[in-house]
């Protein structure tokens, strides 16, 4: 059975439109406010981008993998590493750093940890977009 992929979809968008205002018009001319503002729009998306694309890595393996297979991963390391071995990522140690990432902005907010949310955005928006594209490839 085909996955729906259209949430997927609007997330990555989302997160890629968001990160396109981020970089256009100077930092240098933004208001802190302003830039603090879009920085909180690029963690958003990000952490709803990262659950869309684990949640349908979860999917595609229970839809497309024996049962024995399909039941094994217990942790999102487990789920990443048997992605790689299904091809639907390359390198699951991205995906664990982003998954350290969005924890980070589950517990605490501050100017540190925005900054890190958001630089791990700006390097997960090319791994969700080669997520998606391999996903759309194999969906059938």
């Amino acid at each position: 059975m085909a996955l729906d992929l259209s949430n997927l979809r609007k997330a990555i968008l989302a997160l890629d439109r968001s990160l396109t205002i981020a970089h256009s018009g100077g930092e240098s001319m933004m208001s802190e406010d302003l830039r603090d503002t879009i920085r909180a729009g690029v963690i958003q998306n990000f952490e709803v981008a990262y659950e869309q694309c684990w949640k349908y890595i979860q999917r595609w393996i229970h839809d497309n993998r024996s049962p024995e297979e399909a039941n094994h991963p217990r942790t999102r390391k487990e789920l990443f590493r048997m992605a790689a071995r299904s091809e639907l990522i390359a390198d699951p140690s991205p995906w664990f750093g982003y998954g350290d990432a969005r924890n980070l902005t589950s517990r605490t907010y501050d100017e540190h940890h925005a900054l890190t949310v958001f630089e791990a955005a700006e390097r997960f928006i090319g791994d969700a977009r080669d997520l998606l594209h391999r996903l759309d490839d194999r969906n059938d």
